[in-house]
């Protein structure tokens, strides 16, 4: 489910892909509901390909989403977006104990925990896996 959900540079909260087109894609807030054009020129990321450093390898957005669904037993976070940098790390620690504390900044941890926030407040599952891949090349090798 993440794959469908966006961070757009510039404009705040997150996005969830409506369609696309040849130059751009239709999103819609997930905050308000309004739907709007997001032009190639435009700086998009979808949260199924971020991953945070920690001290061994990379872990990707879904499993510390996850770990602070279940902290918080689905519930909108404890701690708010807004905390001193080292209230974040000190829960942030909670949720993920080895993460990279030289590369992963305060303001990393404002930013996943506002969208845990957005994406609890939208009710959208991101534990949910997607299983577009193969069913994809099923539809093409039975169209041909």
């Amino acid at each position: 489910m993440l794959k469908k959900i966006l961070s757009v540079s510039g404009k705040p909260g997150l996005y969830q892909l409506v369609s696309s087109a040849k130059n751009m894609v239709i999103v819609e807030s997930l905050i308000d509901g309004k739907k709007m054009p997001i032009h190639a020129r435009d700086k998009v990321v979808s949260l199924g390909d971020i991953s945070i450093y920690t001290e061994t390898d990379d872990t990707p957005l879904k499993e510390i989403l996850t770990s602070i669904k279940n902290k918080e037993n689905g519930e909108k976070a404890s701690i708010s977006p807004s905390a001193k940098p080292e209230e974040l790390k000190k829960y942030f620690q909670e949720i993920l104990p080895d993460f990279d504390k030289d590369r992963v900044y305060p303001t990393d941890i404002k930013k996943i925990i506002s969208w845990y926030n957005i994406l609890t407040g939208a009710d959208i599952d991101f534990e949910k896996e997607e299983k577009v891949t193969e069913e994809s090349t099923e539809e093409i090798t039975t169209a041909e």
